[in-house]
């Protein structure tokens, strides 16, 4: 029987982890975007590694009593797989920085070999975070709730690089696990199995490269490679043979597909079966693949379709369960047949087009060469050069979605993020505002924050001019809209200090632009306290006192209602003597005020019989009485549950 591991031992593995982790995310800071990519992802597991190097030192190693649902596995046993995913991460961010001598690095199998891998990382790494047990370790909601969301992330990064066939990457992985690669050859994996019979998706030469540069980025030497691709392609084989015995035909049966079929020619012109071609397109598949209704589009169009926003399906209409694009090989095999018989080569298209809510495509049209001049002026060495450009990309990024997209391909968004430093406050102005307009094409955003905006937006946050201001908090609302940057974002220095500043002393439009972004980051747990200790009731208090700021009041309780939720928010909020101002709104605010005001005043007096006894010396119950009768549905059961627990403490 093992002995269970030292105490010194794990607090060294949890603490060799956060150095890990810290310098993966110093990694990706000028790498490739799939680098990038994981170096945000890594930074925001750093709190969870925090927790647990805590927790290792609290219990010296050693797990908590028993429990249901505590794992088997020791902590040192989880810091192990956690260490073999992030080193796994920090192999591929080497690799995709460097290309193999003698090859180029725009060479197609370098390419194909660095999605394999990135595919793999990210799911090795979404499987083992999922692994870790949250009780086990004490972790804190908050930070349960960052890992939720990476693990999340990290599932739609791995389902992005095309099908994901957990069952071989499973296989693999278990193999490049073990130590001895003959455990294996008296193995029958069932899934592994199953996935060969039911999806033929890996050929011997493509399941051998997926082992050689799987095995690569998981540390493995090139004979550790070739005796796992040698036992894999035995088992390979032994299941075709007896998939054939079984069946007695090897062959693929065109006529599933319809009544056309490849030795048709007697037709004097070619007609291109009707299965054969994409929905959306209406021409000859190259890449088909499946959707989550069953229905078969061209990769490359129902990939903009998904990128456009939109989540179901072009034909049916149904919503889309997942957005996996499952690879018809079948009927890419049926087509590659069909062409060879006829002659003709398969269409090669690099659709430039999007989609429209009706299912229909279009190519997507601007002035390229307008635009490819204007991206290179904002690099200039002449100020007014990249002033005038930029003012004309921010109109372009405001008149339409075709512009976003091209303006973004075109390579501006790096450039823009740049000019955000410049001293020139029209120039920045304009950089903001044109980064604002871009970001209203979702898949920008992803761009903009790769490309580290948020720090020089904060920047002229700070001290730009007030319109540029204005638009900067605009643009972090608008990047907040995606969860993985409420974090970023909250976590970014100077972010909520920044907000609140200009929802105390900026304009009209800034207060409104400063409440809708504070409002939306506030719907992350752990940016509520960050929001509190930046000194968010100042202003929204203020604003709560001023008669002649009934404009604001809807985002001022609506921002209250959100920090409420939060221990540290509810406790300042008492602290700030709320609860008369939320009174009086209950006797003279719109209907909508009272709603907000009513649910805000049960939140702060649950379970807190100081603040119910201050509520009833205030004389709310007459007021909440009438609420109960004429407000809305939503703040008649909200004030009727504040009065019975008035009632239950003895105050009625």
């Amino acid at each position: 029987m093992a002995s269970s591991p030292d105490a010194s031992d794990a607090v060294d593995a949890a603490d060799a982890l956060l150095t890990l982790a810290h310098e993966l995310a110093a990694m990706g800071a000028a790498g490739a975007a799939e680098g990038v990519r994981l170096a945000r992802k890594i930074s925001l597991l750093i709190h969870l590694l925090e927790e647990i190097r805590e927790f290792v030192s609290r219990r010296g190693g050693k797990a908590p009593g028993p429990s249901t649902s505590t794992p088997a596995k020791t902590p040192l046993s989880c810091l192990d797989d956690l260490a073999v995913a992030l080193e796994t991460v920090k192999r591929f961010m080497f690799l995709s920085g460097r290309p193999k001598a003698g090859e180029s690095s725009d060479s197609d199998s370098i390419s194909k070999n660095l999605a394999i891998q990135y595919q793999y990382v990210t799911w090795l790494l979404e499987k083992i975070l999922g692994n870790i047990s949250y009780e086990h370790f004490q972790i804190s909601d908050e930070v349960q709730e960052e890992v939720e969301l990476v693990r999340a992330q990290l599932s739609r990064e791995t389902a992005k690089n095309g099908d994901v066939n957990v069952n071989v990457f499973e296989e693999i992985y278990s193999m490049l696990s073990c130590m001895h690669f003959k455990d294996f050859k008296r193995q029958r994996s069932f899934k592994f199995e199953a996935a060969l019979e039911d999806t033929a998706c890996v050929i011997d030469g493509n399941l051998r490269n997926m082992v050689t540069v799987l095995a690569e980025v998981s540390g493995k030497s090139s004979c550790e490679a070739e005796r796992m691709t040698v036992n894999l392609m035995d088992r390979l084989k032994l299941i075709r043979c007896t998939e054939h015995c079984k069946s007695g035909n090897n062959g693929i049966k065109a006529s599933n597909l319809g009544s056309s079929t490849v030795d048709d020619k007697k037709h004097d012109s070619l007609v291109i079966p009707e299965d054969f071609r994409c929905p959306i397109s209406l021409e000859l598949m190259k890449d088909p693949v499946i959707v989550s209704t069953g229905q078969t589009y061209e990769r490359a169009f129902i990939q903009q379709w998904i990128d456009c926003g939109h989540r179901t399906c072009p034909k049916t209409q149904q919503k889309l369960q997942n957005l996996t694009l499952t690879p018809n090989y079948v009927l890419r095999s049926l087509i590659m047949q069909w062409c060879e018989a006829n002659r003709i080569e398969q269409p090669h298209r690099s659709a430039c087009g999007r989609m429209r809510s009706d299912g229909t495509f279009h190519e997507i049209t601007g002035d390229k060469s307008l635009i490819s001049s204007l991206v290179s002026k904002l690099t200039s060495r002449s100020k007014e050069e990249q002033r005038l450009a930029a003012s004309e990309i921010r109109s372009l990024a405001k008149r339409s979605t075709d512009n976003r997209i091209l303006i973004a391909e075109a390579g501006a968004i790096p450039a823009l993020v740049s000019l955000l430093w410049t001293d020139d406050q029209k120039t920045q102005e304009h950089a903001v505002t044109s980064l604002l307009n871009l970001s209203i094409y979702d898949h920008n955003k992803e761009m903009i924050m790769l490309a580290g905006a948020i720090a020089p937006i904060i920047e002229v946050l700070r001290g730009g001019s007030m319109e540029a201001r204005e638009n900067a908090a605009a643009s972090i609302f608008s990047l907040s809209l995606i969860d993985e940057n409420k974090i970023i974002i909250g976590g970014t220095p100077g972010s909520m200090e920044a907000l609140v500043e200009l929802l105390e002393s900026g304009s009209p439009r800034g207060k409104k632009d400063a409440a809708t972004a504070l409002f939306n980051l506030c719907i992350y747990q752990g940016n509520k306290s960050r929001a509190v200790r930046a000194g968010i009731l100042k202003p929204l208090i203020k604003i709560l006192k001023d008669s002649s700021a009934s404009g604001m009041l809807d985002e001022v309780l609506t921002i209250l209602s959100v920090l409420v939720s939060n221990h540290e928010g509810k406790v300042a909020i008492s602290k700030a003597n709320t609860i008369p101002l939320l009174i009086d709104l209950l006797r003279t605010g719109q209907p909508r005020n009272k709603e907000n005001a009513t649910a805000i005043l049960l939140a702060l007096c649950k379970k807190d019989g100081e603040n119910l006894a201050c509520m009833g010396r205030l004389g709310a119950v007459i007021p909440l009485t009438e609420v109960a009768k004429t407000g809305t549905e939503r703040a008649k059961r909200k004030a009727t549950s504040l009065l019975e627990h008035l009632q239950k403490s003895q105050i009625l």
